[in-house]
């Protein structure tokens, strides 16, 4: 099982958080090539975040398609709290201050991981052995790689943005410990 979260689709100015957002022109046409990508690539399902410019991107992505998808509040990003909304030269430095600490009025990362494990427990579960595209938001990326690659978030969290056209994991069989990966693509 390999969830594949696209990279972030809106413009890098845009208000981070819980805040629903919208697609920019270059989001749009990056939800396009998504969909491009990855529509006859072999996915059973496409799960996002239940937050409006992830949905977006999987409407625009899978428009025309027969591919199931769903929409999960357990992929949101982080909640920023009273931060919401604010732009990312103001959050940015404050990250990793909030590791464990909730951002206030919002949560830490550390529970974004939480609620992605969660997240992960359930689709292995139920997708076990199947191919799953996941559309989430950066915090959600560095909970899979904390969960599934063996990163610290604490070095994730200070690190500039890496921006690429997907990441894919492979989950352990839910009953059976086993080495986990990841693979840039």
């Amino acid at each position: 099982m390999r969830p594949t979260p696209p990279p972030p689709t809106t413009r890098p100015e845009s208000p981070p958080g819980w805040l629903p957002g919208s697609l920019s022109p270059t989001g749009r046409r990056q939800a396009r090539e998504l969909g491009d990508r990855r529509r006859n690539d072999g996915i059973a399902a496409v799960f996002t975040s239940d937050l409006h410019r992830a949905v977006d991107t999987a409407r625009i992505a899978f428009a025309g398609t027969t591919l199931p998808v769903h929409h999960d509040p357990r992929l949101r990003e982080c909640n920023y709290g009273h931060l919401n909304g604010c732009p990312q030269t103001v959050l940015v430095p404050r990250r990793g201050q909030h590791i464990d600490e909730p951002f206030p009025g919002g949560q830490s990362y550390r529970e974004v991981l939480a609620v992605t494990e969660d997240f992960l427990a359930d689709l292995a579960t139920r997708w076990d052995g199947s191919r799953i595209l996941l559309i989430a938001h950066s915090a959600n990326r560095w909970a899979l790689d904390c969960l599934l690659a063996d990163a610290r978030l604490e070095d994730l969290v200070q690190a500039p943005a890496h921006w690429q056209p997907g990441w894919e994991y492979t989950l352990p069989p839910p009953d059976q410990p086993g080495e986990p990966s990841r693979s840039e693509h």
